[in-house]
């Protein structure tokens, strides 16, 4: 995308988002830049704007050093021409060993939002929470009682985790169920905390787009999902595409409108390469889905999920391992391009 179509795309996104989700890293500050140039043309209290920190450290030891975190979130402000962030999220949660710069991040924290700088604290959850019943000391259960001791620590407004039809869905909203059984939605409702989902069209997956044997750039985690979950996906799209359309945009719309429901205290972001997209998209969810329709919806993506899982893959799983280990990248400077996270801008 040049700069100009951008903003245009940023421009017509009001129409129907009033959330915008930037970062100081995507494109090095370029991408709170354009987002600026969208603020400086409409009511700023029409919008809100959520930014993250905490991915870019400079050559501080930590990036929750007061310094590093105090200039961060000014060059944040800079960048969007903004006085002040509706919510700030923390990107990640390496506060140094032992923990030693949470207190020093909390106090930092505190005073921007003392100072009016930052409204809200915002906090990426881990993408299951591990339920009591399990194994004591998997993975799941590290990240669980990680999440929940820092959501004590730093009590953060709103809560960001990857969701899409592709992923185990959430209990009905209002259902009950036991506390230590419960999902992150459900944990969010129960300490009053919002919920930002992100990646609602799996990587762009669900657009049908993306067919087996597709070529993907560099550094596309996309790149790297094996060939029977590419498959599995096209399989599980065709009854949606032979009862509401086979393009990019009805199946887009399909998924969207079915994160909306399934999680309705939710936001949902996704990302766009054209004002046009940010048309169709918006023009798709006037019309929501009846009774009927979404049951058939439903019963699509959890056949594909099954699909998926009697395979023994999901699109979080089923990448080739590599050699060695490494990081997972997610919305870095090199963030992968896809429908519902482009580098620039990743707005919703």
């Amino acid at each position: 995308m040049d700069d100009d179509c951008a903003v245009d795309g940023l421009l017509r996104a009001p129409e129907g988002a009033t959330v915008f989700d930037s970062s100081d890293v995507y494109g090095l500050g370029h991408s709170q830049r354009l987002l600026g140039r969208m603020l400086a043309q409409v009511p700023r209290a029409s919008v809100r704007i959520t930014s993250t920190v905490g991915a870019f450290r400079g050559t501080s030891v930590n990036a929750y050093r007061s310094l590093v975190l105090h200039g961060q979130v000014e060059q944040s402000l800079e960048n969007l021409g903004a006085e002040s962030l509706d919510v700030l999220t923390l990107h990640y949660t390496d506060f140094g060993p032992r923990d030693q710069y949470l207190e020093e991040a909390r106090e930092t924290l505190g005073a921007l939002r003392d100072l009016g700088r930052v409204k809200a604290l915002g906090m990426r959850a881990p993408k299951r929470l591990a339920a009591g019943a399990g194994t004591a000391g998997t993975r799941y259960q590290v990240a669980t009682a990680r999440f929940a001791f820092l959501v004590k620590q730093l009590r953060p407004q709103v809560v960001t985790v990857p969701f899409s039809p592709l992923s185990q869905p959430p209990p009905e909203h209002g259902a009950g169920g036991r506390e230590e059984d419960e999902d992150i939605f459900s944990f969010a409702r129960r300490h009053g905390v919002a919920t930002t989902i992100t990646r609602p069209l799996g990587l762009g997956l669900l657009t049908g787009k993306h067919r087996p044997g597709a070529a993907f750039g560099p550094g596309d985690v996309r790149s790297s999902l094996a060939a029977p979950v590419l498959e599995a996906v096209q399989r599980g799209l065709q009854p949606l595409r032979d009862r509401f359309g086979s393009t990019p945009n009805d199946l887009a719309r399909l998924a969207l409108l079915y994160c909306l429901r399934r999680c309705p205290d939710s936001i949902v972001l996704t990302g766009f390469t054209s004002a046009q997209q940010v048309a169709l998209n918006y023009q798709g969810l006037k019309t929501e889905l009846s009774d009927p329709d979404y049951e058939f919806v439903d019963a699509a993506y959890a056949a594909m999920r099954a699909d998926l899982e009697e395979i023994g893959q999901t699109p979080a799983s089923a990448r080739r391992r590599p050699c060695r280990a490494s990081p997972e990248q997610v919305s870095l400077p090199t963030s992968p391009r896809s429908d519902d996270a482009p580098c620039s801008p990743q707005t919703p």
